[in-house]
């Protein structure tokens, strides 16, 4: 009896593994539905679980050829005085799929520019190498240079790369390298866009019917990391204070209540004036603005990169970069992976601390956008068991990400341009690319 129970796990774990890899299509997706993931084994049913998210894919991209199939190639011009574009189409969407009108005109402006415009984007649906989260998010993210009469050749290398990143990074990181690409692009039309909203900025507040209200900010991009860098750093004064420490144990707080709560004690002149005492790392939070030589000189127009935000017109980032503290930034020219940084700055730098955040930017878990400068530094191989404390053993991980290293049983092996392999419990692999300096995280 365990005889047979042992063949038939094994033939499980066999077709699940032939799955994974096989083209999308109807019989494949018929032999998915033929599995109860709950007779796998815990690795299998990871497996499981993407083989179907391959087919998500598949299904997605089939459902926007149908969409744009019943909206028609173009948008259509209504008769009536009432009537809109694309109004009787709209109709039609939000019905067949119990949409709101405004959501089903979404739909089908993205079908729109996935299958007339972006038709790589559709082929990687189709054979499963990326999610249709990652196809929503490139068709999005280029729509806007594609109706601005960007050349097709552009549009084919902003699509290409799009396609390639997408393989070891998340759909909001994509629409961030995607933004990125197309800023860098169109240089005049991402200022013209720029200046247009700048001259939107506003602060609104909306009583709620609890006892609350929210308060949404519409800032510049450097104004609103400016507002969270000094909540971050009211929070993390007052953990360090005396007071604080006795009261951590019966603090019951979210992230978000402290966040919240500190929004609420803090002025805007708060970071300029305690940045000296609160220094994770011994550094101060800071807004860092990075910006190419011949930008910065005014010779070319390529946009700029906020850290914790993403591309910036040149104008800003020269602007900014006009009032900040001086580092100089050696990256190797092909994949702008950084490689060495400049001694030569206001405060005499901690030289392997500061190399790892400005090399890390964020936590190195894949997916993790918590800032190097606000994790934790931690040897890939511990300094006990013999581990460097060096550039290529020890990496920028969040807290939470830290302790499942330690503690959760994952392992990671890192490697000397800041790249790393994670390796889950059950033994899944996950690869971290090297992070360019120039590009957003």
């Amino acid at each position: 009896m365990t005889t047979a129970k042992l063949v038939v796990v094994d033939e499980l774990s066999s077709t699940v593994a032939e799955l994974l890899f096989a083209i999308p299509c109807a019989q494949s997706l018929l032999s998915l539905t033929q599995i109860d993931p709950y007779a796998l084994n815990a690795s299998d049913r990871i497996d499981y679980l993407s083989a179907l998210d391959r087919h998500d894919g598949w299904l997605y991209a089939l459902r926007q050829r149908a969409i744009a199939a019943v909206a028609g190639r173009s948008p259509s011009e209504g008769g009536g005085p009432l009537s809109g574009v694309d109004e009787a189409e709209r109709e039609d969407i939000s019905t067949a799929l119990r949409l709101a009108p405004a959501t089903a005109q979404s739909r089908i402006d993205i079908a729109r520019t996935l299958v007339n415009n972006l038709p790589n984007t559709c082929s990687a649906l189709a054979t499963g190498e990326i999610s249709s989260a990652h196809a929503t998010v490139i068709a999005r993210e280029t729509a806007a240079a594609i109706r601005d009469g960007a050349p097709e050749s552009v549009i084919f290398d902003i699509e290409t790369r799009a396609i390639a990143y997408a393989e070891f990074h998340t759909p909001g990181q994509v629409a961030n390298h995607v933004r990125n690409a197309v800023a860098k692009y169109g240089p005049e039309e991402f200022e013209e866009v720029t200046e247009r909203a700048h001259a939107l900025r506003r602060v609104s507040c909306y009583n709620e019917p609890d006892g609350t209200s929210t308060v949404v900010a519409i800032l510049p991009a450097a104004d609103a990391q400016i507002v969270m860098n000094s909540i971050e750093a009211f929070i993390l004064q007052s953990q360090t204070s005396d007071s604080a420490a006795e009261l951590s144990s019966s603090d019951k707080r979210t992230m978000d209540m402290k966040r919240a709560d500190a929004l609420s004690a803090i002025c805007a002149s708060y970071l300029a004036n305690s940045t000296v005492s609160v220094t994770p790392h011994r550094r101060p939070l800071t807004v860092n603005v990075t910006i190419d030589l011949p930008t910065l000189l005014g010779l070319a127009e390529n946009p700029g990169q906020l850290a914790g935000y993403g591309a910036i017109p040149a104008s800003v980032a020269r602007h900014l970069a006009s009032d900040g503290k001086w580092k100089r930034f050696i990256t190797e020219p092909q994949t702008g992976n950084l490689l060495d940084f400049g001694r030569e700055s206001y405060e005499p730098p901690q030289h392997l601390k500061d190399f790892l955040i400005a090399r890390d930017r964020t936590c190195r878990f894949p997916g993790c956008r918590r800032s190097a400068l606000l994790s934790d530094l931690d040897h890939a191989q511990s300094w006990e068991s013999g581990g460097q404390t060096s550039a290529e053993n020890i990496g920028a991980l969040c807290r939470r990400h830290h302790q499942l290293k330690t503690h959760g049983g994952w392992k990671i092996e890192s490697f000397p341009d800041g790249s790393c392999t994670w390796i889950s419990p059950l033994g899944k692999e996950f690869f971290t690319p090297a992070r360019s300096i120039h590009e957003p995280i």
